[in-house]
């Protein structure tokens, strides 16, 4: 039986099927072998492929991304738009309310990157591609640097603050961060929890700036950011381990990944990025009047009193009102809105301090504080910006522009002065979001003063800049309304004084 099956499996013709067979399945074997070969290397063209657009999520906020003016800024906002612009790449954005949609937008393949720094984790690292820049951001105490007769003791390591009462919000990272060193350092630090809505860190530090209180705690970066608002505030002392944070793309992004960590490398020397940071981070908006943030509501705007002897210290160059060259500039030009012409002089004061050639922080230029992408929209170049004809000039299209806007909401014309000049220091959309915040909390939509104020209070927190009626984002509320009052306290000082 055996030599039969041998004899017809040696038979030429089953030899030659058997072949056949052989052949056919080292075919297919090495065909599928080729098209995976084929799959993986397209997949990995795929992550290794640059979008054709670079699509980008973001929160708003203070350091990443919000509204001025009507001009996109952001500490990491103007970071990824460096990048784009290394690389050639359109540059799309979307703001979203909260980091789990971000994180969603990424996975889902929606957009390709998110610039809102996320904490460098285990669990994170296993959903994401982590790259592009890297910072360390710990808690850091604030308080004021000592002064020679200083009653308030200088805490000059953790351990010191054993005793001291510090203030802080409550169910905040700081909070439970006051805990711990509690445990740690076996003793008992009062807290003075605030559960207040109209209160949040940024107030806070500006508090310990103003000396309402002694301590408090913030995000090592936002406490950097508010130095160059306050240059009196010392925030050397850390106390709590530094996080690693950086953007992130999703796990198939390679190419973009990988891009990104080149460039980071790089950035440290590149000019235009010390400039975004020195804009940021280092250069002092203490005197910048139009930018400076918000006083506490303990403390009240500039005394007529005050603005009267600013009006004198211009008394060397005044104009034929006394109070400054550019008053007939100013009253021929607000015949075309209809306001009082001190108003202009006013905002011109608050902008400049009557100094055409002054350029601020943000960008604002010239003795109206107008930005460039404002002056480019009413025909004016940048360096013409510079000109105070043209500056007073374009500021005044600009707010008839703005003021009409509101003509329907706010029929009274006192208030709508009020709200036409939050929006020419902030931006029309976040007054348009105050507005819609006002309607929905049960303050008066019509009314500045405990009205539509204190709605653009609210939206420096993300509770309220994340809230559905709002479509702005961010905005440093408290110090629109500061400029608003500090500008019309100052036009009635000069009103009395020019008459």
């Amino acid at each position: 039986m055996r030599e039969k099956l041998r004899s017809i499996l040696l038979r030429p013709t089953v030899l030659f099927l058997m072949g056949s067979m052989a052949v056919v399945l080292t075919t297919s074997v090495l065909l599928r072998h080729r098209v995976r070969q084929a799959e993986e290397r397209e997949l990995r063209a795929k992550q290794l492929r640059l979008p054709d657009t670079l699509r980008v999520v973001t929160l708003s906020g203070a350091t990443t991304f919000f509204l001025y003016r009507d001009e996109p800024m952001g500490y990491q906002y103007e970071l990824v738009r460096l990048f784009a612009q290394r690389y050639k790449l359109p540059l799309k954005l979307y703001v979203t309310h909260s980091v789990e949609e971000a994180e969603t937008m990424v996975e889902e393949g929606k957009v390709d990157l998110c610039i809102t720094p996320h904490a460098v984790t285990h669990s994170a690292r296993e959903r994401f591609l982590f790259a592009g820049p890297e910072s360390l951001s710990a808690l850091v105490l604030i308080q004021r640097t000592p002064k020679l007769g200083d009653s308030v003791p200088y805490i000059s390591d953790v351990a010191a603050l054993l005793g001291k009462e510090i203030t802080v919000m409550s169910g905040s990272r700081a909070m439970e961060r006051v805990k711990r060193l509690e445990e740690q350092l076996g003793g008992r630090i009062p807290m003075h929890q605030l559960t207040t809505d109209t209160l949040d860190a940024e107030d806070l530090i500006a508090q310990v700036a103003h000396r309402e209180i002694n301590y408090t705690i913030a995000d090592e970066e936002l406490a950097k950011l508010s130095k160059t608002y306050y240059p009196q505030l010392d925030i050397s002392v850390e106390v709590g381990f530094a996080q690693r944070l950086r953007w992130f793309v999703s796990p198939q992004a390679i190419g973009l990944a990988q891009l990104l960590d080149q460039w980071a490398k790089n950035i440290p020397t590149d000019k235009s990025f010390r400039e975004i940071y020195k804009r940021y981070f280092e250069l002092s908006k203490a005197d910048d009047e139009s930018d400076l943030p918000a006083k506490s509501s303990a403390q009240p705007a500039t005394s007529p009193r005050e603005e009267k002897q600013a009006t004198l210290h211009h008394k060397s160059h005044l104009g034929s009102y006394g109070i400054s060259p550019f008053d007939k500039l100013f009253e021929a030009e607000a015949r075309r809105i209809g306001w009082p012409w001190q108003v202009l002089a006013s905002i011109a004061y608050q902008e400049s301090n009557f100094r055409p050639e002054v350029i601020g922080w943000s960008g604002a230029r010239g003795l109206m504080g107008i930005m460039p992408r404002t002056g480019k929209i009413y025909g004016a170049s940048t360096q013409q910006l510079l000109d105070p004809a043209i500056s007073v000039r374009v500021s005044v299209d600009c707010l008839k522009a703005i003021e009409a806007l509101f003509r329907s909401q706010l029929p009274n014309p006192e208030e709508r002065i009020k709200v036409t000049l939050a929006a020419y220091n902030a931006g029309p959309a976040h007054l348009q979001d105050a507005i819609r915040l006002a309607q929905k909390y049960g303050y008066s939509p019509t009314k500045w003063e405990g009205g539509i104020e204190t709605a653009l209070r609210l939206k420096s927190e993300a509770k309220y800049y994340n809230d559905p009626v709002c479509q702005a984002g961010y905005v440093r509320g408290k110090g629109v309304v500061r400029y608003v009052d500090e500008v019309i306290a100052r036009y009635h000082s000069y009103l009395h004084g020019s008459k």
